[in-house]
């Protein structure tokens, strides 16, 4: 990523204009966007975001980056960039993930406002100029809240779960309102410009930058075509890697779960040195002497294996797995130069 120097009041972009933060304009927006399966999808995209970014910018591009998408979405994209100069495209060697895509896009952006946004068009380009007012107001960054979600009841109950999560993670009051539209400034990207884990949650990344969040109710509308690529499992398991990978909540709730099962196996012996001491008897059964066992047994392997997801963290780390690998960018038509939009 290119080096921006911060002013007062505002940012040094490429462009060397300043972006204050009231009441100014936008100099240049890049809008990224990872792609998968939106073959049918994109065309339409591209057209309501050109419509909406070239009245609020003075320069824009859109970053679409292919997450190594099974249908025909590259050639999508390569079609539509070499149509419109002011599209960038980039095609990923495999399928690393929504936020790996996002790192990669967040790396190439060009302007000092970044746009992060899903491509099935339920985040609609439209409500970009309501972000961008409130982060005119000071913030660093801001979410786009929905009014209502077009999800299923499984897919919100994943999401309330990872966005429960995330505020354990990011410690955050905003954490509730995330969401993966949204709006920031891109010096807040260089507190990570040199990450290069194989786990990757923005949300987390972006409160190593700041801690300037707020966020803007905006329309949510359904899905046009296809599914999205975010079953249960996958929500659960991002969870699971904030927790892990940027957190040690976990090892803290593991021993807590170890002390209070201390104090129970205290309890107990009490329990039975008592009898014993009463009614001179020990406590009679082979049911009672297999629960203890197995409850203890049970909370050791609890504490192991989150152990072990911690160990599994590092070994990914010390093998240097990367967080994506570019397979090609597609030539812009006619020349780099990204549009502008007219005086």
């Amino acid at each position: 990523m290119s080096s921006r120097v911060a002013g007062p009041g505002g940012m040094e972009g490429e462009s060397g204009g300043r972006y204050a933060r009231a009441g100014q304009p936008t100099p240049g927006i890049s809008v990224v966007i990872p792609v998968y399966r939106s073959e049918a999808i994109l065309p339409e995209l591209v057209r309501r975001s050109e419509s909406v970014l070239g009245t609020i910018a003075k320069d824009f591009e859109l970053i679409l980056v292919n997450d190594c998408s099974p249908d025909h979405s590259w050639d999508v994209i390569s079609d539509l960039a070499g149509r419109s100069s002011w599209i960038r495209p980039i095609d990923l060697m495999r399928n690393y993930g929504q936020h790996n895509a996002l790192l990669c896009g967040i790396r190439a952006a060009r302007y000092d406002v970044i746009v992060t946004m899903d491509d099935d068009l339920q985040h609609p380009p439209e409500e970009i100029p309501k972000l961008l007012a409130k982060l005119r107001e000071g913030y660093d960054v801001v979410y786009g809240t929905p009014e209502q979600e077009q999800h299923g009841l499984g897919r919100d109950f994943a999401s309330w779960v990872t966005k429960l999560a995330l505020q354990n993670v990011m410690g955050a009051a905003v954490a509730r309102k995330v969401s993966a539209f949204r709006v920031f400034r891109a010096e807040v990207a260089n507190a990570f410009a040199h990450y290069q884990g194989a786990f990757v949650a923005i949300d987390v990344l972006l409160t190593w930058g700041t801690n300037r969040f707020s966020f803007k109710t905006v329309r949510h509308e359904p899905r046009k075509v296809g599914t999205s690529g975010y079953t249960l499992r996958k929500l659960v398991t991002h969870a699971i890697n904030m927790m892990t990978g940027f957190s040690t909540l976990p090892l803290q709730f593991a021993s807590m779960v170890g002390f209070l099962f201390t104090l129970f196996g205290v309890a107990v012996l009490a329990y039975v040195l008592g009898r014993y001491l009463v009614l001179g008897t020990s406590v009679p059964g082979f049911p009672f002497l297999a629960s203890i066992i197995v409850i203890f047994s049970g909370a050791q392997l609890f504490a192991l294996g989150i152990m072990g997801e911690y160990l599994a963290r590092m070994h990914f780390r010390m093998m240097d797995r990367p967080s994506y690998v570019v397979r090609e960018t597609a030539t812009p038509a006619k020349s780099s130069t990204v549009a502008r939009a007219p005086e």
